[in-house]
């Protein structure tokens, strides 16, 4: 099979003039478009479905492992598998791939179920490749999975190329907890998705993605909970995680993906945890909404229909040190914005919709907000319910930095070239370091848009990050927090500090466009002792 990045050494996706002779000559089409027409999907009515909600990943018995298992490790096994799945009423089912818990076999696959982790108690994850060793239309049956802002060792990190195959299964070992067994690092809203080199994005387009939460005795999980550190933000019913997505459709259903859209691939239709554009019944009280972008290049920017505002309460994988209320949310691929909405005073009946009002037109990135866009989800108030939840003033303290001392700094810029994506002027190499940092000796890294009015959120394996400076000004306060994704604005120049503690290995850094990360914006660094 010839890889995009075949292609881009031989020359042959320099320009689109180069890209239609190519695909006649496979006898392939670069992009089957929906129905045989020259539109889009096809067309759906909106709200007639509800919110799907994931199940929660169960434990099995203890297996053997090559982890370290101490006592109180949690196990589990997940299948990934490939099946059919309704995206909308009106669409005929899609062939997805996803993630199953062996013990919901009957669940739906994409998005995956949702992990629930608790600090200091470890976990085992089993994942079983069960998908077909027959070609598809688009996606590679290899996997390896990568959980997204998660402290844990190289090989259960999700190295691009250390990928098992259909009929093979991996084991991913999760200590669940931070080197210091500091309260002011602990993790909120992490997310798990396929990471192989060069096929991320067709492998997350076609499901393979999902949730995992983390709690401690600060953010607890439990609004009643009669401890004095909890926070008693909404949890359980009220705490619900949301992955948006855009997706494509041919007129047989089927997810539409053009393999050969290296800068960036947009969909159509906005889909809410694997359902276009779902409804949602709320009671009037607070809810806890914990939004991922999980889209391969679409950015998206929320707005609520009754001008309501949102406090958000958390950035990527950590709280924020204190409540911010905005008019509107801007959320980038791979990013997670985790808010606080109150219906309480809304009278039952109303319908609220958050609109998706930014627009964007290619991969490059946005284009700009407009005054009206598309409803990704209608809210509709169902009735009163009591509300013991609360959103204190403080949240989780952030853990001191002292950049003063950095004495290790290191520049990254990430830039189009040869018809691909580069880190420092240089394709993706595995076996290229472009960093050895030294554990336990903080660093400044200044990462730079290289231009051409590109966006490219950049995510840093292993170690949350905080921003300095954006562009040399101090950063808005919902980036004064610990992240694990910046987004780098078309020509922008961020300046992080960031300090790996503890697993010595090989990770790697990448735009989370998927697209650009595939071919190739993406930089191995080695963690040193």
């Amino acid at each position: 099979m010839l890889t995009r990045r075949d292609l881009l050494k031989m020359g042959l996706l320099a320009g689109g003039s180069a890209m239609l002779p190519l695909e006649q000559a496979l006898g392939r089409n670069l992009l089957r478009l929906p129905g045989g027409g020259n539109g889009g999907s096809p067309a759906t009515t909106p709200f007639l479905r509800s919110l799907p909600l994931p199940a929660t990943v169960q434990p099995v018995a203890a297996f053997s492992t090559r982890c370290a298992t101490p006592g109180g490790t949690v196990f589990y096994e997940i299948h990934e598998k490939e099946g059919l799945h309704s995206f909308h009423p009106d669409l005929p089912p899609a062939t997805v791939w996803g993630y199953q818990d062996v013990n919901a076999p009957n669940a739906p696959l994409t998005p995956g179920p949702t992990f629930i982790g608790r600090v200091n108690v470890p976990a085992v994850a089993r994942f079983v490749n069960d998908l077909p060793t027959a070609p598809r239309s688009f996606g590679v049956p290899n996997t390896t999975v990568h959980r997204h802002g998660g402290f844990q060792e190289d090989l259960s990190d999700g190295i691009p190329t250390l990928f098992f195959r259909p009929g093979e299964s991996y084991d991913y070992c999760w200590p669940n907890s931070n080197p210091d067994n500091d309260p002011r690092e602990g993790e909120s809203t992490l997310w798990y998705h396929d990471h192989l080199v060069d096929f991320t994005a067709q492998n997350v387009y076609r499901g393979l993605a999902g949730f995992h939460l983390m709690f401690d005795d600060v953010d607890s999980g439990n609004e009643n909970d009669p401890n004095p550190n909890a926070l008693r933000l909404p949890s359980g019913d009220f705490d619900v995680p949301m992955v948006v997505q855009d997706k494509l459709f041919a007129g047989n259903g089927e997810l539409v993906y053009d393999s050969f859209s290296h800068n960036g691939f947009l969909g159509d239709k906005f889909c809410v945890n694997g359902a276009i554009q779902p409804f949602f019944s709320v009671k009037q009280r607070k809810y806890r909404f914990r939004f991922l972008n999980g889209s391969n290049a679409r950015f998206f920017e929320f707005f609520l229909s009754n001008g309501r505002s949102f406090v958000q309460i958390g950035a990527d994988d950590n709280l924020l040190p204190h409540p911010i209320t905005r008019t509107s949310i801007r959320i980038a691929p791979a990013e997670r914005i985790d808010v606080v909405l109150d219906f309480n005073g809304i009278p039952t009946g109303t319908a609220i919709f958050l609109e998706n009002r930014l627009q964007q037109t290619s991969g490059r990135g946005p284009d700009r907000v407009v005054s009206h866009g598309t409803q990704v989800l209608k809210f509709i108030v169902d009735g009163p319910a009591a509300d013991p939840s609360q959103v204190p003033n403080n949240l989780r303290e952030l853990p001191p930095i002292n950049p003063g001392a950095v004495t290790v700094q290191r520049r990254f810029e990430f830039a189009r070239s040869h018809g691909g994506w580069v880190v420092n002027g240089e394709f993706f190499d595995p076996n290229r370091v472009l960093a050895r940092p030294r554990l336990g000796v903080p660093e400044i890294w200044t990462l730079k848009n290289g231009g051409g009015g590109w966006f490219h959120p950049i995510h840093i394996h292993l170690e949350s990050h905080r921003i300095l400076t954006r562009n040399g000004r101090i950063p808005p306060a919902w980036e004064q927090g610990r992240k694990d994704t910046v987004v780098l604005n078309p020509s922008e120049e961020v300046r992080i500090y960031i300090e790996f503690r503890q697993f010595a290995g090989q990770y790697v850094f990448h735009c989370h466009n998927i697209e650009h990360e595939d071919v190739a914006m993406m930089g191995r660094f080695d963690t040193i002792l």
